[in-house]
């Protein structure tokens, strides 16, 4: 019984053992980053730029400005400084999961809110 769980432990610690994933936040705490979602069936892309604690959105022709309050090295919390109804009032909390030399990917929600969603953004050079 034993010499057949074996490979099962093998395998087990293998997986185990795997480096965690790259998190080098700081490289992205500024700088000039696109962002795409899909919204409505169609993909949208959302540039910003990011300086200390203040980024500027830019997104189908419109600037939008938010102050950035970061957590920790991997974790910011956005808020729309000109909110223009209740939902852009609702602060923004980001966690940055995995990075690479030009991207990292984060998950997103309103705080407040227990739905999370994912995506990458990448660093415009």
């Amino acid at each position: 019984m034993l010499q057949k769980l074996l490979p099962f432990f093998a395998l087990f610690l293998l997986l185990s053992c795997q480096q965690p994933p790259e998190r080098n936040c700081t490289n992205f705490k500024n700088g000039r980053f696109s962002f795409t979602t899909e919204i409505n069936g169609k993909n949208k892309t959302t540039t910003f730029l990011r300086k200390d604690n203040l980024e500027v959105d830019y997104f189908e022709g419109k600037q939008d400005s938010s102050s950035v309050r970061w957590i920790n090295d991997c974790e910011y919390v956005l808020r729309n400084l000109n909110p223009k109804n209740k939902a852009e009032e609702k602060s923004i909390h980001i966690k940055i999961l995995t990075t690479s030399d030009s991207s990292y990917t984060f998950e997103y929600n309103a705080i407040g809110d227990k739905r999370k969603f994912k995506g990458t953004a990448h660093k415009i050079h």
